[in-house]
């Protein structure tokens, strides 16, 4: 259980909420105080882009972890608890609808509704029987609170309400979306070329007896058996292969900028006015607010 002094080392350290299995569900954003008893009962827990959300989560059987929270639920169960905005004030239905939906049997109903003073434990109560004094409608208690500004139907507020709303902050994050790689196999081919080749062919020459060969006719016998021989070739192709690069190949990249249209809901406050004599103004809430 978180105690009351360790509410301000909490708030001011920069702590996370932890689930169940030890990860991480979000940065701490307010701690509820119970306004009867000053004890922490709630803190907020930021989720969503960039921590815009914030989620209530009980701190019954929470415990502090150095400047984290640790509590017995998941980051999903967190994640989709009921949407309570955190105003600085839970409301008797607003916290029972959260008692419900994590299933723990606490209820506000016959509490009386007291003040308390933001980052501090210690509270007042005011009021008889089952109710504190109102102002408003009946049946609902009415809030003092030290902090001026938040309660608009308390005696201690100023001339002015503040009006906040949400705004969009996108950003971007680099992740993986594939890998490229270059790999080199050896694939073969059929490779058709022409080449001239020359080969001798035997041909036989005749010519007649003149003046000019008679001399080489008569020089031999007058009748013999003779054989000439004449030794032919031919060129046949001879292939030799050589490996030589070339080119070269190399993976490089390159940064393609696009646009890309990214759609959120944002909250924003309106405020209305309900008539000059204040009526229709209650106040409403069992649980007050520590936080930054």
């Amino acid at each position: 259980m978180i105690s009351t002094e360790h509410i301000n080392g909490l708030i001011n350290g920069g702590g996370n909420v932890v689930g169940t299995d030890g990860a991480k569900i979000g940065g701490i954003g307010q701690i509820y105080v119970d306004d009867q008893t000053g004890e922490p009962n709630w803190v907020t827990v930021k989720t969503g882009l960039f921590g815009t959300s914030e989620s209530f989560v009980p701190l019954d059987n929470a415990t502090n972890q150095g400047n984290d929270i640790a509590v017995p639920y998941s980051k999903d169960k967190v994640k989709d608890a009921p949407r309570v905005a955190p105003d600085g004030h839970l409301s008797r239905e607003e916290e029972d609808e959260l008692y419900r939906y994590y299933e723990i049997g606490g209820t506000t109903a016959g509490y009386a509704e007291t003040s308390g003073t933001a980052g501090y434990s210690d509270t007042t109560t005011t009021g008889t029987a089952d109710y504190a004094e109102t102002s408003g409608t009946a049946g609902y208690a009415d809030t003092s609170r030290g902090t001026v500004g938040h309660d608009t139907s308390g005696p201690t507020t100023d001339d002015a309400m503040t009006r906040s709303e949400e705004r969009l902050h996108v950003g971007t994050e680099k992740q993986e979306t594939g890998r490229a790689r270059l790999r080199k196999y050896i694939v073969t081919e059929d490779v058709t070329t022409t080449v001239p080749v020359s080969r001798e062919e035997v041909r036989i020459e005749r010519e007649p007896i003149t003046d000019a060969n008679r001399g080489d006719a008569l020089s031999g016998p007058d009748l013999s058996e003779e054989e000439h021989e004449v030794i032919l070739s031919e060129e046949r192709p001879v292939v030799a292969k050589e490996t030589v690069p070339v080119e070269r190949v190399r993976l490089d990249k390159e940064t393609v900028t696009e646009e890309q249209t990214v759609t959120e809901q944002v909250r924003k406050e309106q405020i209305d006015t309900t008539g000059a004599d204040g009526n229709g103004v209650e106040g409403t809430g069992s649980a007050g607010r520590t936080g930054r």
